[in-house]
């Protein structure tokens, strides 16, 4: 049971954090982490959903310092918050802080503990047309004057380094909808003509 306090604290204090970050990481992102970890959390007994709960909303908002070392900061801001001293003992803090610091798909290391690997499979969030539009903001984004040459090369270099089979994407729940998904996406990425046409229409529509 998430305490009423609590979910009024996080929606009134932490998430209106994310209407400030990119497309990719914004209120409608951190919702639907929240929603997935929360899922995946049901599937596990043993996991507390009041540190699932908290261990989502937190896991991006070190973005308001850097994306390299978003997960890190978020750490930080989470164990820095004393209000969270209301609703959970130091270990607990110190077990949420962990999970968020492991959350990056691009971690050299797999997540310390299951609130790790719950909040780190819920932000993978693979759906193949989200996923590549996601990837086409944040070109843009990052280089908004290049041509769409140059955006297009981007592109196709970080879905293949980061979701193609080989790629650094992991997957921690097998049962999840997203090993589904990922092959999916796979199956686009290794169709040059169609990843091709996808990508076009979508750096047309956010250029617009």
């Amino acid at each position: 049971m998430i305490p009423q306090e609590l979910i009024h604290y996080i929606e009134t204090e932490i998430i209106p954090r994310y209407s400030a970050f990119d497309k990719a990481h914004n209120l409608s992102h951190v919702q639907t982490v929240i929603a997935e970890s929360l899922a995946l959390a049901r599937q596990h007994p043993e996991a507390d959903e009041r540190l699932v709960y908290t261990i989502a909303a937190y896991h991006d908002t070190g973005l308001c310092r850097d994306r390299a070392t978003h997960h890190l900061v978020s750490g930080e801001i989470l164990t820095a918050d004393r209000n969270l001293h209301r609703w959970f003992t130091r270990a607990e803090i110190q077990t949420m802080r962990e999970a968020v610091e492991d959350h990056r798909a691009s971690a050299d290391h797999a997540p310390r503990s299951l609130y790790g690997r719950i909040v780190a499979e819920a932000d993978r969030l693979i759906d193949p047309d989200t996923t590549l539009r996601r990837t086409v903001q944040y070109g843009l984004k990052q280089n908004p004057t290049a041509d769409e040459a140059w955006h297009y090369e981007r592109f196709c270099k970080h879905l293949k380094e980061k979701y193609a089979p080989g790629g650094y994407l992991k997957l921690w729940f097998p049962e999840s909808r997203n090993a589904e998904r990922l092959k999916e996406l796979q199956t686009i990425i290794e169709d040059e003509a169609r990843l091709k046409s996808l990508f076009h229409r979508m750096f047309q529509e956010e250029q617009a």
